[in-house]
């Protein structure tokens, strides 16, 4: 493909996307689609010789977008948002085609340098401490495995310190979380070598928030049994809830017991860009290290999770390898990302963030989080006016969590499984898709708000899919007696 050829299919696909960026809400959020069914349309072998990118295009269209779950769609209201919006899938394509490996100063001057300002960007709008410093890694997931690692090694030179060179005892590491916290904790416990059996699940309040007290007892008693606590993560915004864990409280615990204090605000931290929500970071300045989505609610494609550290040493004592073959003259004046993280290669990800907060400005990004905020409100207040269901758990920002409980029905398994079949029915229509979660035990319904083109109409048209599924569902069974 030459150069000219490249030139057309570009605006092809760009036509093709601000089309589909246009019309996506007009597609079913969830493809009906069945495993196994779109890789029976794909041939066996590939082709032995180059195909025209027409075809290839007619089958994107033919075979592989009817199996897309539509991620953009206006009635997505599930898990949490993934933005793509138009300013950062054009600088995406920048990205792509400049085609940058940009794991050093030397290798993208550019692309380190506007990493870190634009990081000191982020900091700056989200009210972090000054202290803090940014890199942006690929998912939170990663993040937190780099703090656990970080506070791994702390603790562990910590340790060696204590015990001297002639005492080969050192005292095992514990890790504390929420039990509500997600899964990538437990996942990054067991990659860094703590060993699971190692993590201790913190209770939480009426709130589905870590209790400060229980764990203040947790690194307490370790502590008398010989354990060193490692890390504390606490969680803003829990994925089933987005309980708050209370950061102050814990803080001070993790500077009396000595352990790296993480805080995974992966999603409700973009909140804090409005100042009138920065309590829910009231404590953060305690923290170690921090981790924030703007893949999320701040309108950057997928990946994009900016990571705050306060102790850059540390996380350099952790990550920094530096063979004669990555060497440069200018080691000693600048910053090398490849020794702030997991990977060696990395894509130049602070484009599309640069992009995104010049596009909209802090005044257009602050707007879209309030309005999120407001119509997951009006949709509570829904829920609390109808006498057919409930609200399981507080709305502090843009999720709900409510289940459909008919008068009458009392039995908890009984509910649970109306509310499985409800949800079935609410995403079969393809207008709307929302996800569930287990509260204290009970199944409940998540609708979370903060798709970027989501308005209140759609907002109220999912509220009368799941009205009228219900309905369906409760008239079924007088139905069939006839």
């Amino acid at each position: 493909m030459d150069s000219e050829l490249f030139r057309a299919h570009a605006h092809e696909v760009a036509d093709w996307l601000a089309d589909y960026l246009r019309d996506v809400g007009r597609r079913p959020v969830l493809p009906p689609v069945a495993p196994g069914q779109i890789r029976s349309q794909l041939p066996a072998d590939p082709p032995a010789s180059g195909e025209p990118f027409e075809q290839l295009l007619a089958d994107f269209d033919q075979l592989i977008l009817p199996g897309i779950t539509h991620w953009q769609h206006p009635g997505w209201f599930g898990y949490f948002p993934a933005n793509a919006s138009p300013p950062s899938i054009l600088a995406e394509m920048l990205t792509a085609g400049l085609a940058a490996q940009c794991m050093s100063w030397q290798t993208s001057p550019a692309a380190t340098e506007l990493e870190q300002h634009v990081m000191g960007w982020l900091r700056d709008l989200l009210g972090l401490p000054a202290d803090f410093t940014g890199v942006i890694q690929d998912t939170a997931s990663t993040s937190t495995l780099v703090a656990l690692l970080t506070a791994r090694e702390r603790a562990t030179d910590f340790a060696a310190g204590v015990r001297g060179l002639d005492d080969t005892a050192a005292p095992p590491l514990t890790v504390y979380t929420s039990a509500e916290a997600h899964s990538s904790v437990a996942k990054g416990v067991k990659l860094a070598g703590f060993g699971l059996d190692r993590l201790r699940s913190i209770e939480t309040d009426q709130d589905y928030a870590v209790r400060p007290d229980r764990l203040a007892q947790a690194l307490e008693y370790d502590r008398r049994a010989g354990f060193k606590p490692a890390c504390v993560v606490a969680t803003v915004g829990t994925t089933s809830s987005t309980a708050l864990d209370p950061l102050r409280p814990i803080g001070e615990l993790c500077r009396e017991y000595g352990a790296w204090f993480h805080v995974d605000a992966s999603y409700a931290g973009s909140a804090a860009v409005l100042p009138d929500f920065r309590w829910i970071l009231d404590g953060v300045e305690l923290a170690d290290s921090f981790v924030v989505n703007p893949h999320k609610w701040l309108l950057v494609n997928f990946d994009c999770s900016a990571y705050f550290v306060r102790d850059v040493d540390a996380l350099l004592h952790t990550f920094q390898a530096s063979p004669e073959y990555l060497r440069t003259a200018r080691d000693a004046e600048v910053v090398n990302f490849r020794d702030w993280g997991i990977q060696l290669g990395r894509r130049f990800r602070a484009l599309k963030l640069w992009f995104v907060i010049r596009s909209y400005g802090v005044d257009g990004l602050r707007a879209m989080v309030r309005r999120h905020i407001e119509l997951a409100a009006e949709f509570r207040r829904w829920v609390d006016a109808s006498p057919e269901f409930e609200a399981m758990a507080p709305t502090p920002l843009a999720l709900v969590c409510f289940r459909w409980h008919p008068v009458g029905v009392d039995d908890g398994a009984a509910l649970d499984e109306l509310n499985r079949r409800v949800l079935a029915a609410i995403n079969a229509t393809g207008s709307v898709f929302l996800t569930h979660t287990l509260l204290g035990g009970r199944y409940v319904l998540r609708l979370a708000v903060g798709q970027w083109q989501t308005t209140e109409a759609d907002v109220s048209r999912a509220w009368r899919v799941i009205q009228q599924a219900a309905a369906e569902l409760a008239a079924a069974p007088a139905e069939s007696a006839r």
